[in-house]
């Protein structure tokens, strides 16, 4: 069971850094309406505070995004469709520089629920304060993958030598397999990197006190 656990965390590590490296592929997430950020912005806008969206934002965007809280609590008391305006410009503007501060373009909102099924997982494993159903669900996903790559790759070796062709369907299928796995232990090798670095740091921290 516990390799099995160790497996999920590496495909949702595996899984992270390929939004890390693909910025387009979350893009869902971080521009949903139902997303994050967005939910930063309605509860700030709704406390008439505007401390909750500045983490999403770099210190060099805060007076930007001062200025705009400020802009839409005015516009807000216009009425009822000046404040659905209001409300979307301001999303906008948070989200568009959200994504700016991660290098990654802004391309508009996106429609609620839109999140990818990992992404979706993850955010309702927080909300639960659970993360066993995220843990199960992706631990599936990566047995599966890993059994089929294998699979393939076995069941293809048996004619490799036949033709050609069959050799390399049987390359095809080995190349798949290995860089399934390699991607898999290469998030394993930066996650516990990462994870040391974080408890030295705790460590000189508390050392420090």
């Amino acid at each position: 069971m516990r390799s099995i656990r160790r497996v999920a965390w590496l495909a949702g590590l595996l899984g992270l850094g390929a939004c890390l490296l693909f910025p387009s592929a979350a893009r869902a997430h971080c521009d949903a309406l139902d997303g994050p950020v967005v939910g930063a912005a309605r509860l700030a806008l709704q406390e008439g505070d505007v401390t909750p969206v500045l983490k999403w934002v770099r210190p060099q965007d805060e007076r930007m995004i001062e200025e705009a809280f400020a802009r839409t609590l005015t516009v807000r008391h216009l009425g009822t469709d000046a404040r659905s305006l209001a409300d979307q410009s301001f999303f906008e503007t948070l989200v568009r520089l959200h994504r700016q501060g991660e290098g990654a373009p802004y391309t508009g909102l996106k429609p609620a629920g839109s999140a990818e099924p990992g992404i979706a997982m993850a955010d309702q494993a927080l909300d639960k304060g659970s993360a066993d159903a995220l843990i199960a669900a992706v631990a599936r996903d990566v047995e599966h993958g890993i059994r089929g790559r294998f699979a393939r790759v076995m069941e293809t070796r048996k004619h490799a030598g036949d033709s050609v062709k069959a050799g390399r369907e049987y390359v095809a299928a080995y190349v798949a397999f290995i860089h399934y796995v390699e991607g898999l232990h290469e998030a394993a090798r930066a996650a516990a990197s990462e994870h040391e670095n974080h408890e030295a740091a705790a460590v000189h921290e508390g050392e420090g006190r």
